[in-house]
């Protein structure tokens, strides 16, 4: 409660470092805001037509022409998520080094800030993606629902982990290398570019085991097929998150006094 007080009670500030950041990043742009809906829609729209009209993919049991694309862009959608708030707070610190030894407040506010440009770019690109699917017919459904619940999810566990490796990158610059290789391998072990379906029989088990399966499942099941998740698989993502957040609180107060020293 110490931790959301102090954070609540600077949110203006993390509300004017959120909206800096996104005037920073267009400056001297004359469409400005306007690149936030732009960039992910030109992104959704080379998925959507590459996939469904050049390559002609298709997913198992899928008639629809333009399914793998819309499982595509759902499963980046969810990835896209976590890697950026895991990516950004990896490196937080030491992006925010002389802010640290000049100003007073409080240092979780950081990756708050990280977390909440995250969000608002995966409102926009989840925008630009459900404006795709108008043109290939595929209309919103109740199941759509589910998203913010997924989005929050993906987040608070994001947000543990990037506050656990961010720390750990203080103090040792190679975990933001290490971070950055084992993404890679992650995004392979996570059914978005495959289905489920097809992971032979030998290696489903450590799929399985990973937690963004059913984290990106939400995605998919309502984007594609208009089906509420099955909440039983959730809970231990949902349970591994609360834990990754309390252990990356308790590492980050015991770390913080030596966290402006060594930065």
């Amino acid at each position: 409660m110490q931790a959301i007080n102090s954070v609540w009670n600077y949110r203006n500030f993390i509300l004017a470092s959120i909206k800096s950041e996104l005037k920073g990043r267009f400056a001297r742009s004359r469409l400005g805001f306007a690149w936030f809906v732009l960039h992910p829609l030109a992104q959704a729209a080379i998925f959507a037509v590459i996939l469904s009209e050049v390559l002609a993919a298709k997913l198992p049991g899928v008639d629809d022409k333009a399914g793998y694309a819309i499982y595509l862009m759902a499963g980046i959608a969810a990835w896209g998520l976590f890697a950026e708030i895991v990516n950004r707070c990896t490196s937080i610190f030491l992006e925010y080094a002389s802010a640290l030894k000049k100003i007073s407040f409080p240092r979780l506010c950081l990756p708050v800030i990280v977390a909440g440009n995250a969000l608002l770019n995966h409102v926009l690109l989840l925008a630009a993606i459900a404006v795709v699917f108008l043109f290939f017919g595929h209309f919103p459904n109740p199941a759509w629902l589910v998203l913010p619940i997924g989005a929050a999810l993906i987040a608070i566990f994001a947000f543990g982990l990037g506050i656990l490796v961010g720390v750990f990158n203080v103090f040792a610059r190679d975990v933001g290398q290490v971070v950055g290789i084992v993404l890679q391998f992650w995004f392979w072990l996570t059914p978005i570019v495959y289905p489920l379906q097809i992971v032979p029989s030998n290696f489903r088990p450590i799929v399985e085991a990973n937690p963004m399966v059913p984290l990106v499942g939400i995605y998919q099941n309502a984007l594609l097929f208009g089906k509420w998740p099955d909440w039983t698989p959730l809970i231990g993502p949902a349970v591994l998150a609360l834990i990754l957040v309390a252990a990356a609180y308790a590492l980050f107060r015991r770390a913080s006094p030596e966290l402006v020293d060594v930065l």
